[in-house]
């Protein structure tokens, strides 16, 4: 990245007040964008549940009346996570409507203000290839979003350039993870925030220009990771 890439370019982040958001927008404003971050918890930032569809149409009239275009859209609001025992119906219509309709529907808002060449990154999850027990509505949101990605890179094509991001363990918490879980993961820790914020920025950058449609995952190796009884001193418990 040049060091004045991102210099009054306007950025949207969702889910970025806390966690790995909150880190995306932090890197943002540090090379000089424009950030709007909305998020449901209370803060200095649009307030509200992207589940809404006024909501979101309440945020992007927020933005369109200070700016005429938007150079980076980064949709990273978490879904709600249960499993085929306890979610509901309308619980795991929650996790589809915050992980897939929202981030689609922002996009389909703001499509035709995004600048040449913009770059729109979705958080999606390691999750999206591989499961624990009930995780359905998180595991299913994070597919959705996976695949909506190349999608979109099909349509805004010579527009903007639409990619993905799984990351695996990321540590939110100032509590350090050390011992067994740390060193089960290949790179021997669990990742940061800065990890994820870090790809981000390449995606929206320049030397990211030639890819599109893509999806990258951050985990530490822990999906390439083949394991079988006995490997490794990992034992399954019948």
């Amino acid at each position: 990245m040049t060091k004045h890439e991102f210099d009054n370019k306007v950025v949207i982040v969702t889910g970025g007040a806390s966690g790995i958001g909150k880190c995306i927008a932090e890197e943002f404003r540090t090379c000089g964008a424009h950030v709007y971050v909305i998020d449901k918890v209370d803060g200095n930032h649009f307030v509200g549940d992207i589940s809404c569809k006024e909501v979101i149409e309440a945020f992007v009239g927020e933005i369109l009346t200070k700016h005429d275009t938007i150079d980076c859209i980064i949709n990273n609001a978490p879904p709600y996570m249960s499993g085929i025992k306890e979610c509901s119906f309308e619980e795991f219509q929650y996790a589809m409507s915050v992980g897939v309709t929202a981030p689609f529907y922002l996009v389909k808002l703001l499509h035709e203000h995004l600048s040449q060449g913009a770059s729109i990154v979705n958080i999606s999850s390691s999750r999206d290839r591989m499961s624990q027990p009930q995780t359905e509505s998180y595991t299913a949101a994070k597919g959705g979003i996976a695949a909506l990605t190349h999608a979109l890179a099909m349509s805004l094509a010579g527009r903007a350039r639409v990619n993905s991001i799984s990351p695996g363990w990321i540590n939110t918490t100032d509590i350090a993870i050390e011992g067994v879980d740390a060193i089960q993961q290949p790179v021997g820790r669990v990742g940061h925030p800065k990890d994820i914020a870090n790809m981000v920025m390449f995606l929206c950058s320049n030397k990211a220009s030639f890819i599109t449609g893509e999806n990258i995952c951050i985990d530490g190796g822990m999906t390439r990771q083949m394991i079988y009884h006995g490997d490794g001193g990992w034992k399954l418990e019948e």
